[in-house]
């Protein structure tokens, strides 16, 4: 499990850190939640729905908070939502999630778990059934529960009479996350998912003493609702903080590819595709991506995205190996950086190359068309897309442009039984015989 080095900042408080780090967006106690993390040990939630069997680097900002949080002693409670999943949050969304079955629900809970186990510090004893009071987890140890234990057991008339009632109509439709989805419809299905978050940080407050929940800045909305909740049930305060979203300087989301989201597992995202990503952002996303993604010292930070012109590059490469380190461990951060270099300096080792191992018979005779084989190895997202990169001379073959859509990759061509297919400037796949 990766652990932040000490020293890392000159704050003793986690609050100051995190705004020194530029995390903090909104709170809805700013001078008492400072002192309340620097005076006490608090425990505090963040929900994951399990909308995907893998976590992506949007939800790895949340985890960085966790990892902070721990590493100053509060506790982190994970609440992955076994029980939300099956509504699905509108926040954030122009149409309505695709349902899941239960199980497949569940399955996703359990690889969100192993995930995060990468990272954050767990009570290995804690075990909550939902039913009430329980023991709490060790200080400083993190906990991870699952909505689905106290959601799915509900009695729905018994919800909406005794959580229900404290819900104004007309405040839930002023609410953020749902204004971009009244014009073009928000079923009631989802209109409860408010409710429902609320009522997890109201169990959350109750029974395992959780004083704050962190978000996205697109959870401000459902967190308000459950501070107010805590205060109308419980008659206790309770608190609430969002964080930026990862975006570049242009207000777009990262972590979007070509091949889809940037995820946090080893086989939907290779290291060497992660590593890439990071190595590419824009110059103006270098400061936010060392600050927000890694735990390097902010002087070592602001030194970093200071380089200018061509010695930014030095930078991203500290960047791209900072946070492929954290996610997938040193040894796979070098052997993507030693690929990278091998790629685009002319140095380093060629093995650690994105690469697929085809039988050598799949290229005799008449081979085997070069749209079919980008497919076939992902260089591109589809068959119509890999037409397009030939069409606008975007494909190599070993230095060589391939400009025939009907172009057939055969035997003679490998040298050494390998051939390098590049498309575009950044992206490679090295084919190898068997």
């Amino acid at each position: 499990m990766f652990q932040i080095p000490d020293n890392v900042s000159k704050y003793d408080n986690v609050f100051d850190v995190l705004k020194e780090r530029g995390f903090i967006e909104q709170t809805t106690h700013e001078d008492e939640i400072r002192e309340m993390l620097g005076k006490e040990k608090i425990r505090f939630y963040i929900g994951f729905d399990p909308t995907a069997d893998c976590l992506h680097i949007g939800h790895f900002m949340q985890v960085i908070i966790m990892m902070w949080m721990q590493k100053f002693g509060h506790t982190p409670i994970v609440l992955i939502g076994g029980g939300t999943a099956m509504v699905g949050d509108p926040s954030g969304r122009t149409d309505m999630r695709q349902m899941m079955t239960q199980e497949t629900i569940q399955q996703n809970c359990a690889e969100f778990k192993k995930l995060f186990d990468q990272f954050i510090d767990f009570d290995p004893d804690f075990v909550y059934n939902g039913q009430g009071k329980t023991a709490l987890p060790k200080d400083g140890k993190a906990a991870c529960v699952n909505n689905a234990t106290w959601l799915l057991p509900l009695n729905y008339v018994e919800f909406i009479r005794d959580i229900g009632r404290h819900f104004s109509v007309n405040s839930m439709l002023r609410a953020e996350c749902f204004k971009q989805r009244l014009e073009k419809g928000l079923s009631f299905l989802e209109f409860n998912y408010m409710l429902m978050q609320s009522y997890d940080f109201m169990i959350m407050s109750r029974d395992l003493d959780c004083k704050m929940q962190f978000g996205g800045n697109d959870q401000w909305s459902n967190i308000l609702f459950g501070v107010d909740l805590i205060r109308r049930e419980l008659q206790k305060s309770a608190y609430g903080m969002t964080f930026s979203l990862l975006t570049t300087s242009e207000g777009k989301k990262m972590g979007k590819t070509q091949k889809g989201a940037l995820w946090l597992n080893a086989a939907k995202t290779s290291p060497y595709d992660f590593y890439q990503y990071w190595r590419n952002v824009e110059d103006a996303d270098v400061n936010k991506c060392l600050r927000m993604l890694t735990f390097l010292p902010m002087d070592e930070v602001n030194r970093l995205s200071a380089l200018k012109d061509a010695e930014i590059n030095t930078a991203k490469e500290v960047l791209a190996f900072e946070v492929t380190k954290l996610v997938h461990g040193e040894e796979e951060a070098t052997k993507a950086q030693n690929a990278a270099r091998a790629l685009f300096a002319g140095g380093g080792n060629m093995d650690n190359v994105p690469s697929t191992t085809f039988e050598a018979s799949a290229f005799e005779g008449e081979g085997m068309g070069v749209v079919a084989l980008m497919a076939e190895v992902k260089l591109v997202p589809s068959r119509s897309e890999g037409f397009r990169t030939i069409q606008q001379g975007g494909l190599t073959i070993d230095g060589e442009k391939i400009t025939d859509t009907k172009f057939m990759v055969t035997l003679d061509m490998f040298k050494d039984g390998k051939l390098l297919l590049k498309k575009g400037k950044k992206s490679f796949h090295q084919i190898i015989l068997k």
